[in-house]
């Protein structure tokens, strides 16, 4: 591989990274949808379809004010990129001219454009910057196979069964246990030989 190519791959990942990190602090989806749906409002008026030797025309009397409207949506599309402050009031703008274009641009853009600024304008209300995760030192440790390990508080400790302890004494430690005796302590019971206890 040559040192152009492995140039290039790096150039385009980083601004493939950079393009990202810009994406993510804004409502980038938002502005791209309201800006998309200002095309065919302010398109469609003025644009001649023709089939074969006719020729038909979409204008109408609003065509300024299609204009106006698609040049507006555009401008929004724009205001939610760069100025994420008025971010809400450009997602209300972008609605409101998005109904209007109903009436006044050949309903919406034949819908396309309505459409595409009406779900461009709620993104764009709706949209919040999210907060980077952080991670606390000793916290949380993934294992290979993406089990997290330690220093979970909300996770319930394991339990395990309660254990007796077993007498002291010189005991083969191959051989069997000695029974443990319950209710007293250790040095309040006597054994007897036909089994039963006595507390001192």
């Amino acid at each position: 591989m040559s040192a152009a190519s492995t140039g290039l791959r790096a150039r385009i990942r980083y601004w493939r990274l950079t393009f990202r990190h810009w994406r993510w602090g804004r409502p980038f989806w938002a502005g791209l949808l309201t800006l998309l749906g200002g095309v065919p409002i302010a398109y469609f008026p003025y644009a001649n379809l023709t089939l074969g030797q006719l020729t038909v025309r979409i204008a109408t009397t609003a065509g300024t004010a299609s204009l106006i409207i698609g040049v507006l949506l555009v401008v929004l599309g724009l205001t939610m990129w760069y100025q994420q402050a008025v971010k809400i009031f450009a997602g209300v703008a972008a609605i409101m001219l998005a109904l209007v274009s109903l009436v006044v641009s050949n309903f919406g853009g034949f819908l396309i454009g309505f459409l595409l600024a009406l779900f461009g304008g709620a993104m764009g209300i709706s949209w919040a910057p999210g907060t980077p995760a952080t991670d606390e030192p000793g916290e949380k440790a993934e294992l290979p196979d993406g089990a997290p390990q330690g220093g979970d508080d909300d996770a319930e400790p394991e339990q395990s069964a309660p254990t007796v302890p077993a007498p002291a004494g010189p005991a083969d430690p191959f051989g069997p246990p000695e029974p443990v005796l319950a209710g007293a302590r250790p040095d309040e019971e006597n054994t007897e030989e036909n089994g039963r206890h006595r507390a001192g």
